[in-house]
């Protein structure tokens, strides 16, 4: 088998709006998380996190962890439009769920957050992005989220 090589792509930092309750659904537990502001920053690209188009549709599963579904939009420095959208799983054990909830600090070497972005943009100055698989490893604050986002070659 062939080991996975990766690069880094970005440092992407998220802040949170107050999360909207949905409730149980038939899915689960559905909170939607809209983004308050964001950055990111790489050796390629660089930007912003546009707020007025973006969120998590969050769902917690009946095994405790914690699904996300992500669409942000991104905006280059120099202007391009790059949308990301990621899934994601956030799992841990009950004790440390309830510090997070808490809106305590929790170390992100005591829970797992992992999620897998894909990108979608028609700037010609960053369509290469299009054919990028990453994953991102996470870290949640308790006013937002953060992730290292690397490219697999």
């Amino acid at each position: 088998m062939t080991e996975l090589r990766s690069r880094p792509l970005f440092h992407i930092r998220m802040t949170l709006h107050p999360m909207h309750e949905l409730g149980h659904t038939p899915m689960g537990r559905r909170r939607i998380v809209p983004v308050k502001d964001g950055t990111f920053e790489g050796d390629r690209l660089r930007g912003v996190v546009r707020t007025d188009a973006g969120g998590d549709w969050l769902l917690q599963r009946a095994d405790g962890s914690y699904q996300m579904d992500v669409r942000l939009t991104l905006e280059t420095h120099d202007g391009a439009l790059v949308l990301m959208c990621y899934r994601g799983v956030r799992h841990a054990s009950d004790d440390v769920s309830a510090r997070i909830a808490a809106g305590e600090t929790v170390p992100a070497s005591d829970y797992y957050l992992r999620s897998t972005p894909f990108f979608e943009t028609s700037d010609p100055r960053y369509t290469w992005l299009n054919h990028v698989i990453a994953v991102g490893v996470g870290d949640r604050r308790p006013d937002g989220v953060s992730y290292d986002v690397f490219e697999i070659l």
